[in-house]
């Protein structure tokens, strides 16, 4: 079975991957079918990226759309940042912007 990764570029130029288990996940949620192009999107060009209280090595990109299939919404999606590594978690509609320690603004 072959592995449909795809690789992304953060605002700061990082490479980050998005694998084809993880798409499937993401695709989980019905109202993110069709929007690939916004991850890759939110990923290069955040209005925000927050690092969770939670785990600081999670980073939660945020873009703000005006039209979404939920309404007007943020898209997050989450990056866990190694040192050598960094892969989206998850991605999802949100009314609100995650909380945590902003690492990077627009």
């Amino acid at each position: 079975m072959s592995d449909d990764t795809l690789i992304l570029t953060d605002h700061e130029g990082r490479t980050i991957r998005l694998t084809s288990e993880r798409q499937a996940h993401i695709l989980e949620h019905p109202e993110l079918e069709d929007q690939l192009d916004r991850l890759k999107e939110t990923i290069a060009q955040p209005s925000v990226a927050i690092a969770t209280a939670a785990d600081e090595t999670v980073h939660v990109y945020h873009r703000h759309y005006a039209f979404t299939p939920v309404t007007s919404k943020y898209l997050l999606v989450a990056v866990k940042i190694l040192e050598t590594d960094a892969f989206v978690l998850t991605a999802f509609f949100s009314s609100r912007q995650k909380k945590g320690e902003i690492v990077w603004q627009a």
